[in-house]
This record gives C-alpha cells, structure tokens and sequence, in this order.
C-alpha cells in the first residue's frame, strides 16, 4: 500500500460513524484514511498515554490526526511512534477546514414535531388579544393555535374566535372540559379537539374535527378503546397518554408513552410538555432538550405547550430551536452537540477567556488614558497606561477609576464592567463594546458597524 498519503483518525464510540460521514463529504481528498476507535465511548477523554498504550501499529500511515481535544503531549507521542501527528478541531465539523473544505453545517430548515401552543385563558381575553397572542405564538414556531376554555366560565365569543383565527390562516384547536364547547368548537372549524375520552367520544358523530384521545381517569385501556374504534372508523386522530409532572408520577407516565408507542407503532402521539416546563422550576431550555430527545426516541409527533409561567416565557421558540437540533442531529446519526448553540443561554462551549501573561503584554504596549477591559480566569481586567487591575466586583474597582467630570464615561465604564462580571461569573464570553450571548432567548442586535459593512457605502446611520 502507498502510505505517502494515508492518514490514520483516532476517535471513540460516539463520534466514530459521524467522523466517517465528514470524511466522505469532502470533496477532491488527496488522501485515503483509515478510522480507529480506541474503545472509549467519549474521544474528548482520550490522553496521549492512553492512545500510546491502545494505537497498535501505525506503520502502513504518513500521519495521524488526533481529536482536538487529547490532553497531553503530542510532541512527545509523535516521537514515541515515529510519525507525524496533528491534532483536529475541537468541532468534527470544522475537520473538513483542515484539508482546504467548508465545515459541515447542518441543516435546520426542517422539523419533524408539531408545537400546539395553548392559550391558557382566552375567555378572559377579547378576539384581538387572542389574535395577537396567536400571531406571537406562531412567530416563535407554533404551528397549531390551542383555544383553552375555563371551567365554570362562560366563552360567548368562542365561535366568533375560531373563525376568526381560520380567516387569518391559523390552524386551531379547542382546548374545554365542556362538551358543548367541544362541539360548538369543531362546528365552528376548529380543527382539532382536546380532548376526547370514552365518556365523550359521542362527540365524533357530530363534528370532523380530528380529536386528541386522552384516557379516562387515567385508565389506559379506555385510551386504547378509543383508538381502536377509531382505527375501525378511519378515522384521523392523537392519542395523549398523559405526561405527569415531576414526583406525581413522571417516570411512569414516560413508560406509558413508550408502550404506547410499541402497541401502536403507526399512530401518531401527543405529549403535554407543560406539565414539566410550567411545573419544575428550572430553566427551560435544558429541560426542553432532553424532552424533546425523548419525543424523538419515541417517535412522538406532536407536543402542547404553554407560556404561562414567567420562567417558561420562551418555551415556543425553544420548542421550535430544539425540534430542528434533534432532527439534524438525528439525520446526522450523531449526539444533539455542536449543531447550534442557540439552547447554551446561561454558558458557553467554548467562552473567549485571555490568559494573564497576554492582558499583561497588552497593557505593556497602551500609551492612552482610554480603559481596556478583558476577562481572564482570574477576573475582570482593566487597564489603561496608568496602570493595570484584577477584580470580579466592579465595585472593587471604583477608587482607581479616574474618568475625572466625564460622567459619559463613568456610565460606559459601569455598564461594561457589568457585562464582564457577568461573563466571568457565568463562564460566557466577554468582548468590549459587544453585548452578551443569549442564545435563543434574546434576539441580537446587528451592530452599526457590521451593518454598514454589509450594506455598503450607502448607508448611514440614524441620528
């Protein structure tokens, strides 16, 4: 065999049919390669040691590639086995740069899971608070518009609401423990009916609306009667097994939905991810993913959800964010990482952080009185040429400020101080005059400077 340009890849388990698919998608390569997996299930955790002691022989190869994120020193495992070593890019998708390609990116134009988003309390809203709250809802990713009634509360204008979201292209549904308010919804052109049960399942006689099957009182075979005799029927349905918050039988009820799936395999599956999201106080963009991980497992097709709760305020759009992450990443045959960052809102894969002995250089070449602001692991740095302070309260730094009458200044330095705390408390990334990451839970603001780079010459700023 040549061996002028064969490359071995080393890697572990999880990334090992990933790392293959990259490599196939380069395009021209100028190279034959070979994969080795060294039997762990995490290539990150990997050590020069280790690969020493697991590679085997590397004679029939002109150079190894390691992950890019060994620990130890290649140097000296490159001398230990007598050939070239590299090490790859922290991200498998940023390999093919290596060999002059683009990185991979994934596709997050498509979504298999479609969001209800519930409005809670519609009775007590007029027709253009529900519309204009629909239209928020749909803006962020829902696809279906849920109209929750309110027990013992009358909806006079439920009719008029429905049709009205019809007019404006929504696709509804129509959320009431009243069976009048069921029917009265599905022949108003509601287009979905949560929820239908044995006691209620009369209803389907008197409307097309394709109804949600939920159990009676928690009996799962009167779901399954229900089903059935809709299979009999042909009749178009969603059957709900009912999620359970945490310590009111949650575990139990995601069992239910995984033998509901193995007894219907072709069906389609509803989960109600309120009852966590809404009930657990956490953040919801971590609690969000696994759950959609677990819908995806399942071959869950549907969730409903509400923003109900302050801390559940933009579950929609991370519903949206989350469903499109899991289906690249299942198409991809990989992990749901380093596909978007846009569910990292509270930290960072990767946060910008200077070293000590750099910000000291820095501050060795500053002959102005203006502030440099930089976070290095030991804190906030601010420096200019009259000197050079570490602190992590901004506080700390407030009798060696000297912005003399300048309370322009004092205020700029304030708010970026702020920011940098911030970053360094949380482990994020801090750049001077940039905003903080978010993620998805905070749209970025296009900066005057890169705006005008974009748009040319022609543009100007607002005063």
């Amino acid at each position: 065999m040549d061996i002028k340009n064969n490359i071995l890849f080393i890697t572990g388990k999880l990334a090992e049919k990933n790392l293959k698919k990259i490599l196939d998608c380069i395009e021209n390569k100028e190279f034959t390669y070979e994969i080795r997996n060294l039997n762990i299930n995490v290539a990150a955790l990997l050590t020069t040691d280790m690969i020493y002691r697991r590679i085997g022989s590397v004679d029939s190869f002109s150079k190894i590639i390691l992950p890019g994120k060994v620990r130890g020193d290649v140097d000296e495992l490159a001398k230990k086995l007598k050939i070239e070593i590299e090490r790859g890019p922290e991200e498998l998708k940023d390999l093919p740069v290596m060999f002059g390609g683009n990185p991979l990116k994934h596709d997050l134009s498509k979504y298999e899971v479609h969001i209800f988003a519930e409005i809670t309390d519609a009775p007590n809203m007029d027709i253009e608070q529900i519309i204009n709250l629909a239209s928020y809802y749909r803006d962020n990713g829902a696809d279906i518009i849920d109209i929750g009634c309110l027990p013992n509360k009358l909806f006079p204008h439920l009719s008029e609401t429905i049709q009205e979201l019809k007019q404006q292209d929504f696709y509804v549904s129509i959320d009431s423990h009243s069976d009048k308010e069921l029917i009265l919804g599905g022949k108003s052109g509601a287009d979905y009916l949560l929820s239908i049960k044995s006691d209620n399942f009369y209803i389907l006689d008197e409307v097309d609306s394709y109804p949600i099957l939920i159990p009676k009182d928690g009996d799962m075979q009167s779901l399954y009667d229900c089903i059935d005799k809709c299979i009999l029927n042909k009749r178009v349905f969603i059957a709900d097994p009912i999620l359970d918050p945490i310590n009111y039988g949650f575990t139990k009820s995601i069992i239910r939905y995984s033998e509901l799936r193995k007894k219907y395999p072709d069906i389609h599956i509803m989960m109600g991810t309120g009852n966590v999201t809404e009930l657990t106080h956490a953040d919801t963009t971590g609690m969000t993913m696994v759950l959609m991980g677990i819908i995806s497992e399942l071959k869950i097709n549907h969730i409903l959800t509400t923003e109900v709760s302050n801390h559940c305020r933009t579950v929609i759009k991370e519903s949206d964010l989350a469903r499109r992450i899991i289906l690249a990443a299942s198409v991809g045959n990989t992990t749901p990482k380093h596909i978007n960052p846009g569910l990292l809102t509270i930290h960072e894969e990767n946060p910008i952080r200077y070293d000590g002995e750099e910000v000291k250089e820095l501050f060795r070449q500053v002959k102005d009185a203006s502030y440099r602001i930089m976070n290095t692991n030991e804190g906030v740095n601010l420096f200019n040429k009259n000197g050079l302070q570490t602190a992590v309260d901004p506080f700390d730094f407030f009798n060696k400020i000297d912005v003399g009458d300048d309370t322009g200044h004092a205020f700029y330095l304030g708010v970026e101080l702020a920011r940098a705390q911030i970053a360094h408390q949380l482990g994020k990334s801090y750049e001077q005059d940039e905003e903080l990451k978010w993620g998805c839970l905070v749209d970025e603001k296009i900066d005057d400077k890169l705006r005008f780079k974009e748009q040319g010459p022609t543009y100007k700023k607002k005063k």
